[in-house]
């Protein structure tokens, strides 16, 4: 178990020290911002939505590794899915991390499975997932996680 929870840190760090799709989007077409005033973790997720379908995602912000890795790890999962499956995806991300539910289907996703041990962090790994959807549903409000 060791090995395993070592290799998802390492995950983590590495999306943390190098995120990916991380900088502006030219094309969107949705943004949202997102932030955590317990740790002051801030992100603007954006969004490039045509056809129903995600056809880009990138992020700008700050925060800790959860929030970071977390946020370059998503924009991997969700673009090139449809709406509806990003909405799916992250209700699975959800239940990971808060009622302990199932790492089916989650890929790459279910290294934040130890986070719902700390439950402070959960609001860390799922603030650009709020961001994200609040994107989807073109709220023109930021999103807290309190």
């Amino acid at each position: 178990m060791s090995d395993l929870r070592d290799l998802y840190q390492e995950v983590i760090l590495d999306h943390n020290r190098a995120p990916r799709n991380f900088g502006q989007l030219p094309n969107a077409n949705r943004e949202s911002e997102g932030h955590n005033p317990l740790c002051g973790d801030r992100v603007r997720v954006s969004l490039h939505v045509e056809d129903d379908r995600i056809e880009g995602i990138a992020f700008q912000g700050s925060g800790c590794a959860i929030s970071t890795a977390s946020a370059s790890l998503m924009t991997e999962a969700l673009k090139g899915r449809t709406v509806e499956e990003a909405r799916h995806l992250f209700r699975g991300f959800h239940d990971l991390l808060t009622t302990g539910g199932s790492e089916d289907g989650l890929g790459k996703l279910a290294v934040f499975a130890g986070v719902r041990e700390y439950p402070i962090r959960i609001k860390c790994a799922t603030l650009a997932w709020h961001a994200a959807q609040a994107a989807l549903d073109q709220q023109d409000h930021p999103v807290s996680t309190e």
